[in-house]
């Protein structure tokens, strides 16, 4: 997921790309929060606090103003390294569904396609 961002500015990672304001950084931020849930919730293990309203099940998908890059990633670092924690590399279906949004909000952002990170030149 994190090579899907790299190399993006604050300003592309945050652009809504779709009707229903789908972003980069949005993604990072739910796959940070589900990941926690389900991993460490699910198993009773200690997580931190989730962007989750249970009024708007969208939240974890918007980024704020107040929110940076940084800490979002920083988020998503600690949600992985949780969930590493709990399971030994089964998959991550999350994941995985949401990879082909990236694909699709990477590609119109700057044309970049593709399973594999490019070869910086």
């Amino acid at each position: 997921m994190l090579w899907k961002v790299d190399g993006l500015d604050d300003a592309s990672l945050r652009r809504p790309m779709t009707p229903s304001g789908t972003t980069l950084l949005g993604l990072v931020e739910h796959l940070a929060a589900v990941e926690l849930g389900w991993f460490c919730e699910t198993f009773g293990r200690e997580t931190e606090p989730l962007p989750f309203d249970p009024d708007d099940d969208d939240t974890d998908l918007r980024v704020g103003p107040d929110e940076s890059t940084a800490d979002i990633l920083a988020f998503y670092g600690r949600a992985r390294a949780a969930a590493d924690r709990v399971i030994d590399d089964v998959g991550i279906e999350e994941t995985a569904r949401h990879a082909g949004h990236m694909d699709i909000v990477r590609e119109l952002i700057d044309g970049a396609t593709g399973d594999h990170q490019r070869e910086k030149p």
